[in-house]
């Protein structure tokens, strides 16, 4: 299917359709209460075992953020904008990339907002994993636990859920690209997830809010572009009939 007919009225219909699947399925999750019993096979009384290790501290936590804010800095700076124009006629306009990149700056921005608000504790902090709150569900506002708090949605998932933004500024120009932008970023954020579930600094839960959450930031951007664009694109169709319109009425006849 090329890019002009994947561009569709409907596209942004069915991107919050897939957020409301994907809400629904967290929400099962959460039914579940699985939060606790998956970051028990990673701790303990004596903690974490894999805190401090070099896969999950050093490689998973701290080169996972830096690595995420190299990226945008460099999208950010424009500085691919020579190699994207060489290689690729079909790639999105400066225009775009920047209102991407203002998406992905507030995805960047909510969820450790969010995060400083929250009442939520970190695995690590709890009595039975050596430290002194209690477990209460990050869902039950208000409720404090006894412990530092300041622990959910997942702030360090976002360095890559962020950009789920590339997947809806390529989708239109390089479907193919997209693809491998959001298959790159499902990937990156698991394997971020991972380490901080290993580390006992997230549960399940807080890792699959924060990319849900910066999934239906990026839906919902999708959307409000879409529809403000229908009616400038409605009118640019119409006039260039009419133009074509008033051409054949005036063009002279080649018949007898």
């Amino acid at each position: 299917m090329s890019a002009g007919k994947e561009h569709t009225p409907a596209r942004w219909r069915r991107d919050l359709l897939l957020s409301l699947l994907a809400l629904a399925l967290l929400l099962l999750w959460e039914w579940s209460r699985l939060d606790l019993a998956v970051s028990r096979l990673y701790g303990d009384a004596g903690g974490f075992r894999w805190r401090e290790a070099w896969l999950t501290a050093g490689l998973g936590h701290q080169g996972g953020r830096l690595v995420a804010w190299v990226i945008f800095a460099i999208w950010i700076s424009d500085a691919i904008r020579p190699w994207i124009a060489s290689c690729s006629p079909q790639a999105p306009a400066c225009a775009q990339r920047r209102y991407w990149q203002a998406v992905t700056l507030l995805c960047l921005t909510v969820v450790p907002t969010m995060k400083k608000f929250s009442d939520t504790s970190c695995p690590w902090d709890l009595a039975e994993f050596g430290g002194t709150a209690a477990y209460v569900p990050h869902w039950l506002l208000g409720v404090v636990d006894g412990g530092a708090g300041r622990c959910f949605p997942s702030g360090h998932a976002i360095a890559a859920f962020a950009f789920f933004s590339l997947y809806f500024l390529w989708r239109p120009h390089r479907p193919a690209v997209a693809r491998a932008c959001l298959a790159a970023v499902l990937l990156l954020g698991s394997l971020f997830g991972w380490a901080q579930l290993a580390r006992g600094a997230h549960y399940v839960s807080h890792t699959l809010w924060s990319a849900w959450i910066c999934w239906a930031i990026c839906a919902l951007a999708a959307a409000w572009k879409e529809v403000r664009s229908q009616p400038a694109a409605g009118t640019a169709a119409a006039e260039v009939a009419k133009v074509a319109e008033v051409s054949k009425e005036t063009a002279p006849s080649l018949g007898p």
